[in-house]
């Protein structure tokens, strides 16, 4: 195997400076290893990750839901709660940084995680079967203090002490159900909130280069064309679409969306899916400083408005600093089937890939007319403030969704020079911190696997569902079966009023 002839100076390769790539390349090289190359082909380092400025993998955005909720999956909600020591400890470091000493895109007044609390709001008025198991497995763990049930009387004394005066009822009722009379039903998990993602790219990139872990990026000298093998078929290294060369003992494959175009042979198991998002713009401060206070993180927590995967799918985020409103829309998971060259075998596939504002081509970006109706009900019924404003934006969000939502961190079979780090599935960013620490141990590990490398094997599922990955080109997800939103399909005809 691979790990019995890696030494700490064995050249490795990370395809992807996305968040499974930072993650693995900044534990990598606090482990020893010093001969690492990250190749990717956005201009990070020039562009900070920003969506503004062309970057467009799913890792680069305003802000991204930290949660620790997880239903059965109690790997994973471990895994997130280990990762907050490190997230407080990061906010931590930048903000005791003088200005000179952190990297473009970020400032000593930053906060890359905002502890604002995540409202998992029902919309049929009562608890889902997913809420009563996380409550217990956050009991089993010592943590349900952590959550406060709307409406449980205990839970409900528990907030009036330990919330600050006012706060409870803004971050419970963030949508003024109560004054309407309506029901309030769902739970505030006090742990979570948002990170700030593009800013914690750049933060991770850093603390990266601050270990010696270089960087080839930008579309030619950063985009991978093909991989090298040697005799036996083994993967080798990679050649850029300039032509360089780069050797390597491991090739780590991290390339979130672009990964199954990249290496076909995963097709199976990945699966590059669109998110939709909307923005709202709010007036300067100055002329609306009432919606500037109420969508404030010290006002307004992140929020599921009856989950992710019932109701609509919606949920969204306070506003930026800049005075923006993200709402994210999951009901719906568009794929977007195209010919694809196998790099390695040269034969054709017909495979999902991302079609990002920037990229194959340019173009002006629109979102399925689905989504913007979901969302523009919503709105309509809960944050009626935002409908005079309108739809003021709009971004396809290219995730990479495996067949069971978990993730994938695996040796290729029959290729142990590759590994591949990728199926975020719509929930990896909030281990940016932590993530690389696991694959480290099935880097050095192979056969030796802990319950995150059993987790997270290279699998199959023949038979029932996939997570859709079943339904293929042919199901009712292809883009290119949807009707597009116009810009006129933004705005709101009538304001609504409470």
């Amino acid at each position: 195997m691979v790990s019995a002839r890696l030494r700490k100076d064995s050249p490795i390769i990370v395809v992807g400076a996305g968040v499974f790539g930072l993650s693995s390349a900044l534990h990598l090289s606090q482990a020893g290893y010093n001969d690492i190359t990250v190749l990717d082909k956005q201009p990070y380092a020039d562009n900070a990750y920003s969506t503004a400025d062309g970057a467009d993998a799913a890792s680069a955005d305003f802000n991204k839901v930290m949660r620790m909720s997880y239903g059965e999956e109690i790997e994973y909600q471990r895994l997130a709660f280990e990762g907050l020591k490190t997230w407080n400890a990061w906010n931590d470091e930048i903000q005791s940084s003088k200005p000179e000493h952190l990297p473009h895109g970020l400032k000593p007044t930053d906060l890359i995680w905002n502890n604002c609390g995540f409202l998992r709001m029902s919309i049929d008025g009562q608890l889902s079967a997913f809420e009563h198991v996380t409550l217990a497995n956050m009991l089993r763990e010592g943590l349900r203090q952590t959550q406060y049930v709307i409406g449980d009387p205990e839970d409900e004394k528990r907030a009036k002490s330990n919330f600050r005066e006012g706060e409870w009822e803004k971050k419970s009722d963030p949508f003024g159900h109560e004054n309407q009379g309506k029901k309030l039903v769902g739970v505030f998990d006090s742990t979570a909130g948002f990170v700030e993602a593009s800013k914690a790219c750049i933060w991770a990139m850093h603390l990266c280069r601050r270990n010696g872990v270089r960087f080839v990026l930008g579309e030619k000298y950063g985009q991978v064309s093909s991989f090298i093998k040697d005799a036996s078929g083994k993967t080798a290294g990679i050649r850029t679409i300039s032509g360089a060369e780069y050797r390597s003992d491991l090739l780590i494959l991290a390339a979130g969306g672009w990964t199954p175009s990249l290496f076909p042979t995963v097709s199976p198991l990945l699966e590059t899916t669109a998110g939709s998002v909307v923005y709202f713009q709010l007036p300067p401060k100055a002329q609306a400083p009432d919606l500037w206070t109420k969508f404030s993180p010290e006002n307004f927590p992140v929020f599921a408005y009856g989950g992710w995967s019932k109701g609509h799918g919606i949920g969204g985020f306070p506003r930026t600093e800049d005075g923006i409103v993200k709402i994210g829309y999951r009901g719906v998971k568009y794929t977007n089937y195209e010919d694809i060259k196998d790099p390695v075998t040269g034969k054709n596939h017909r495979i999902s890939i991302p079609k990002t504002r920037y990229w194959p081509q340019p173009y002006d970006p629109a979102i399925t007319k689905q989504a913007v109706d979901a969302i523009k009900e919503v709105v309509n019924e809960a944050m009626p403030e935002l409908t005079a404003i309108g739809i003021t934006g709009c971004r396809n969000c290219w995730y990479i969704d495996s067949i069971d939502n978990g993730f994938l961190v695996d040796r290729v079979p029959n290729d142990d020079g590759m590994l591949v780090c990728s199926g975020g599935s719509g929930h990896g960013f909030k281990f940016l911190p932590i993530l690389g620490r696991e694959v480290v141990k099935i880097v050095e590990s192979p056969e030796a696997k802990n319950a995150y490398g059993r987790l997270w094997k290279w699998r199959t599922k023949e038979d029932g569902p996939k997570n859709g990955l079943e339904q293929g080109e042919a199901g009712p997800r292809n883009w290119k079966k949807q009707t597009m939103a116009t810009k006129e399909d933004w705005q709101f005809r009538e304001n609504p009023s409470r």
